[in-house]
């Protein structure tokens, strides 16, 4: 049963990694969306390359921001131990 178990947590660690790229990359097309939207409104007309490169910039600190907080252990509120 432990290769079985092995299989099926890789398998969802897989799923979860396409998962969190697929929202990856819908966020950054929407993060595009958002600074070309921007930039007209502020009367600019950027390269297309730049919209891109602060698009993908502001999506991808978003996203580091988003999963910091998970990498912490959980601290005891009554004893203040770990």
């Amino acid at each position: 049963m432990g290769i079985l178990d092995a299989f099926g947590s890789l398998a969802s660690a897989i799923l979860a990694g396409l998962v969190m790229l697929g929202f990856a990359i819908l966020s950054l097309f929407v993060t595009v969306f958002v600074v070309d939207a921007a930039a007209s409104i502020a009367g600019l007309s950027p390269d297309d390359s730049f919209v891109v490169l602060g698009a993908t910039i502001l999506a991808g600190t978003a996203i580091l921001a988003g999963g910091v907080g998970f990498a912490r252990p959980e601290q005891d509120t009554e004893t203040g131990a770990q």
